[in-house]
This record gives C-alpha cells, structure tokens and sequence, in this order.
C-alpha cells in the first residue's frame, strides 16, 4: 500500500465504503481515516470520529475539543495557523483514530474498534512514527495493550498526560482528551512537547530520512 504524497486526506486509499460494521454503515456520513503528512515523526490516536469529523471527514479537528486540540498543535509547531472550520496544514504530524465511523447515540463497541484495527495497524506500519500520541483513555488502552509490554490497567491518562511511556517499537506520549482539558493541562503538555523535541527522541528503525 503506498501513500499518495499530494493527498493529506486517507493518503493511503483505503476503503472508503466499510462494510465491516452493519450498524454504522447507515448512521455515518463518512468512513473516517487517517489525516496529515505521511512522512510523520508523530502520530496522534484518537477514540474515533464525533459529529463533526463525520461531517469534515478528518479525524478530532470538528469535534469536541478539536479547538484545542488544532492550538495545541499549532503551539508545538506541528500545525499551521488557520481557520477552526478549515483543513488542518499539518507538517510532521498524522492524526487517525482507533474507530472509524461515528454512530450518532453511542460510542464504538469494542468489536468496532477491533475490526478497525486493521486500518490502524496499516498507517502505523506505512508512517513508522517515531512517538505515538493516544489521545485519551480509550485509545491509551487500546495503543497500551497492542504496542506496550504494560498492562493497560497499569496506564491511566491522569497520571501518564505529558509524560513517557516506553512501548515495543514506539515511545507513548499520552495526551489527556482536549475536550476534557484544562489551560494547566494543555499547557503541561506544550512544555513536554518542547522538551521531547530538545531530545534525542528519533530512534534506529531502518526507517526512511525526512
């Protein structure tokens, strides 16, 4: 599966159409995949698509706390400044999320996120992101419980936003959901954003240079 390199938007084609799940296949406008640049250090997991990511398309941005959420990255350079409703110009940064499809009275049950697992698993093997970003606690379980040696009950996003966390392959750098954020928190998190990137975070993976 290669990326197309000019489309920021599911760079790497997948389905469109999902039929994996028949009970969000009539409540979704969109199938929500991964967003940004594909060359990424860093990638940010999401639960899954809110109303308006349904609507947009793109992952976080149009949902709850997608505000902040669109600052913060701003904030640590990852991010153009532009529009709250425009397409985010995300440089050295990808955004997807451990669902898919947004069903508008109820969150993803755990066979839905499973059978997305795949689409997840491909954009992670194709960017080879460096620091992987789940943001909040579902998703920090889901990451945890795939690409960690810590049981995930061990991991909770209130002790572990803005900080590391070793993975198999990876570093976690779990990010408390932005809708759930205070300023302390957002700005906790900026401070450890600079310092990650004051540091010698690339690791050796065989991976291609920027």
């Amino acid at each position: 599966m290669d990326a197309n390199q000019l489309d920021v938007s599911n760079p790497f084609g997948m389905d469109e159409d999902c039929q994996n799940c028949p009970a969000l296949c009539d409540a979704r406008s969109n199938v929500v995949h991964g967003y940004g640049d594909v060359g990424a250090d860093f990638l940010f997991v999401v639960d899954g698509p809110g109303a308006g990511a349904d609507e947009s398309g793109i992952p976080a941005f149009h949902d709850d706390g997608g505000d902040r959420f669109r600052r913060i990255l701003e904030r640590c350079m990852l991010c153009a400044s532009t529009s709250p409703r425009a397409e985010p110009e995300l440089s050295n940064a990808f955004v997807t999320s451990i669902a898919r499809c947004h069903h508008p009275g109820r969150d993803p049950t755990d066979e839905e996120v499973g059978n997305c697992e795949p689409y997840l698993n491909a954009e992670l093997r194709m960017i080879n992101p460096e620091i992987l970003v789940p943001v909040g606690e579902r998703a920090l379980a889901e990451i945890a419980t795939e690409y960690t040696t810590t049981d995930a009950s061990d991991l909770s996003i209130d002790e572990h936003h803005a900080s590391s966390v070793r993975g198999r392959g990876f570093e976690l750098a779990p990010m408390r959901h932005p809708a759930e954020m205070t300023d302390d928190d957002a700005d906790a998190f900026v401070r450890f954003f600079a310092e990650l990137m004051a540091s010698d975070y690339r690791q050796t993976k065989g991976r291609r240079e920027r």
